[in-house]
C-alpha cells in the first residue's frame, strides 16, 4: 500500500492525454497515482477510500463523461471525508467562464494542459513537488 503522502488520484477520460500525465508524473517521481476515467468512478474511488488512504492530491478534467468534472468538485467540496484535500483542474479549456466556475466551487488551481511536451513534464513536476511536499494541507494533517 502506497504512504498516503504518496496518495494522487488523476481523473481524466482521455487515453492519449492519461498517457502522457502519467508519464509526466513518472518522470517527477510521483508514486502511485490513482487514476478515474470518469466523474462517477472518481467518486466511487474516493468513497471507497479508506480515511488514511485518501489521495493528498486531485488532479481533475473538466470534460468527462457521466459527471463532468465541476460536478466531482461540487461532491468532494461537500463531502466532510474530502472537502480539504486540494483539488487542481488540468484542462484544455481556457474559458474565463470554466475558470471563474471552477474557483467558486473551490478549485484550489486551474493549470490548462501545455501542447508541448517538455513544457508538460515541467509544469507537472512544479506542481506535484508544490502541492505534494511543500504544501501543508489540514487533510494531511489529519484535521480534516
Amino acid at each position: 500500500m502506497p504512504s498516503r503522502s504518496d496518495l494522487l488520484l488523476l481523473v481524466e477520460d482521455n487515453p492519449d492525454d492519461e498517457a502522457l500525465i502519467l508519464r509526466a508524473f513518472e518522470l517527477a517521481k510521483v508514486a502511485h497515482p490513482l487514476v478515474a476515467h470518469d466523474g462517477v468512478e472518481a467518486l466511487e474511488c474516493l468513497s471507497g477510500c479508506a480515511p488514511e488512504a485518501l489521495p493528498r492530491l486531485v488532479v481533475l478534467d473538466l470534460k468527462l463523461p457521466r459527471l463532468d468534472g465541476m460536478g466531482v468538485l461540487k461532491a468532494i467540496r461537500a463531502d466532510p471525508r474530502t472537502r480539504l484535500i486540494p483539488v487542481l483542474m488540468l484542462t484544455s479549456s481556457m474559458l474565463d467562464d470554466d475558470l471563474a466556475a471552477c474557483y467558486a466551487l473551490g478549485a484550489n488551481s486551474y493549470l490548462v494542459k501545455p501542447i508541448d511536451f517538455s513544457q508538460f513534464v515541467a509544469m507537472v513536476a512544479q506542481l506535484t513537488h508544490y502541492w505534494l511536499t511543500l504544501n501543508q494541507t489540514a487533510a494531511a494533517q489529519g484535521l480534516a
